[in-house]
This record gives C-alpha cells, sequence and structure tokens, in this order.
C-alpha cells in the first residue's frame, strides 16, 4: 500500500513539473548602453590586448514567463542618456532608456514583477530604480558590498535605493536560483568578477537553451584565453566561472551570449523581436 502510494505521489509530481515546464517563455535582448574602451589591456592582468580598443555593448533583457516580466540588469544609468563620447578610459553612453524601449511593445514598467542583477557593476544596476515595485534578486555578496566603505570599484549605492532603504522587496542569492521555480530561468552562480557574480540560463521552446553571461568574460576572446581583469575580486574564481560557463553551454548546446560582445548579442533577434 505505502509503495502504491509513493508511485501516485511520484506520477503526481513529475506530471506537476511538466505542468510547470510549459510555461511560455520569451526573451527580448535590450540595448542598455554602449561603453567604449580607449586601452582592451584593461581587461588582462597578462598583459594581453596591448594597442587595442573596442567598443563594448552593454545589454540586458527582458523575458516574459507567462504573464510575469523580469529584467535581467538594467545598464547605464539614464544620467548618460545622450552623453558625448570623450577621451577618458571608458567612455560610456546610453541612447535609449528601458523604459522607452518596453513602451514599443506595451508593458509598463509596473509589470515588471522581478528585476534580477548580474553583479553590483553600475553599468548593470543603472536604471533598476525605474522599478521600484519589483522583487530585487542579486548575489547576496554582491548586496552585502552595497553597505562597505569605502564602497567597491563600480558600485555606486544610489542605484539600488528603493532596496538599500528598505521600501522594496529584496531576495538575495546564494548558489544557483530557480527563479520561476520551473527550471525555465536559472540564476547560475559565477564569482570572481565580484564576489556574489550570477550568469542567467533561459530555456526556449524554439531557441533551446540561452546562456547570459553577466561579466563572466567582456568578450568572447576572454574565454578562448583565459584573460582576467585586474579589477576581478578573485582570479581563482574567476577561471572556475569561465570554466563552467563554457561546460554548461557545451552540455546544454546553449546559445552562449556575451553580454559585453557585439558579435556575441546579434545571436539574439533585434528589438523588438524576441526569441521564444
Amino acid at each position: 500500500m505505502k509503495l502504491k502510494l509513493f508511485l501516485i505521489s511520484t506520477v503526481a509530481s513529475l506530471a506537476a513539473t511538466a505542468m510547470a515546464q510549459a510555461a511560455e517563455v520569451q526573451l527580448w535582448r535590450l540595448d542598455c548602453g554602449t561603453i567604449k574602451v580607449k586601452d582592451l589591456s584593461v581587461f588582462s592582468d597578462a598583459y594581453d590586448y596591448q594597442g587595442e580598443s573596442r567598443t563594448l555593448t552593454d545589454s540586458c533583457y527582458l523575458i516574459r514567463h507567462d504573464g510575469d516580466y523580469m529584467l535581467w540588469d538594467t545598464g547605464l544609468p539614464a544620467t548618460l542618456l545622450n552623453a558625448p563620447l570623450g577621451d577618458a578610459a571608458m567612455n560610456p553612453t546610453l541612447a535609449q532608456t528601458i523604459p522607452a524601449q518596453l513602451e514599443k511593445i506595451g508593458v509598463q514598467p509596473e509589470k515588471i514583477s522581478t528585476v534580477g542583477i548580474s553583479h553590483y557593476h553600475f553599468d548593470h544596476v543603472g536604471q533598476a530604480a525605474d522599478f521600484p515595485k519589483a522583487r530585487l534578486l542579486i548575489g547576496a555578496a554582491d548586496f552585502k558590498a552595497f553597505t562597505a566603505d569605502p564602497a567597491p570599484f563600480g558600485l555606486e549605492p544610489d542605484l539600488l535605493a528603493p532596496w538599500l532603504k528598505g521600501g522594496s522587496k529584496v531576495e538575495t542569492v546564494t548558489g544557483d536560483k530557480d527563479v520561476f521555480g520551473d527550471g525555465t530561468v536559472t540564476m547560475l552562480s559565477m564569482p570572481g568578477h565580484t564576489p556574489g557574480s550570477y550568469g542567467l540560463l533561459v530555456k526556449l521552446a524554439n531557441t533551446g537553451s540561452v546562456l547570459l553571461s553577466g561579466d563572466v568574460a567582456h568578450f568572447e576572446k576572454q574565454l578562448e584565453t583565459e584573460n582576467v581583469p585586474p579589477f576581478n575580486t578573485d582570479r581563482a574564481e574567476s577561471l572556475a566561472s569561465m570554466d563552467r560557463l563554457r561546460h554548461i553551454a557545451k552540455t546544454l548546446k546553449a546559445t552562449l551570449i556575451v553580454q559585453h560582445d557585439a558579435d556575441d548579442i546579434a545571436k539574439l533577434p533585434t528589438f523588438p523581436k524576441s526569441a521564444d
């Protein structure tokens, strides 16, 4: 009798999981800025890329899970809208805001129920405060860094004010996080660039798995040569996260998107088109 009940329970659980996995998932690639890098060697502690320059993309992503909407990263701050490109080592500029892009597909800011952050740098949390009603998902170690004195490189606490001041809901993450509980969207622990860095795995019915890198790497060549930026917080963890990213992409035959690489983000449809 106990075995029969166990089998019934197992079958019911599997059926519930199958139903949950039938959720409709859609992915949009958003333009969240560009960063002109005058000296690319700042992305290698092994003195590579000497004399090279490059324009990095600053992409972020909208995910629809049935009726729920999630943002993955929020790009550069809106204060950089139409900022002129100067002659500094790194020159960021923003051509359009996230709310302006959402308006084009009929998604109001208040419909964003979750904002997931790959890591604490200002070019990934820049417009988060435009979505104060959303639950913030962020690595626990990265969220803790917002209270550090002095603040780590590239961190601007004001950009997460709604959550740091206690008015908005925040969920700190350790380990991997199944965002919707059905395996379709998973935050993957990828520390090293910052202590609580994450990537994101999105499973789409037609496109297949899409793996968003966060800043495990800033361009594909870094993954090939294992170049670690000197401003990363842990070199060994950085290399381990690069290895994990490559391994997951290979195992799942996933489309790997290095979020700052123009060639990589072009693997996804250009907004307002989406992948599903």
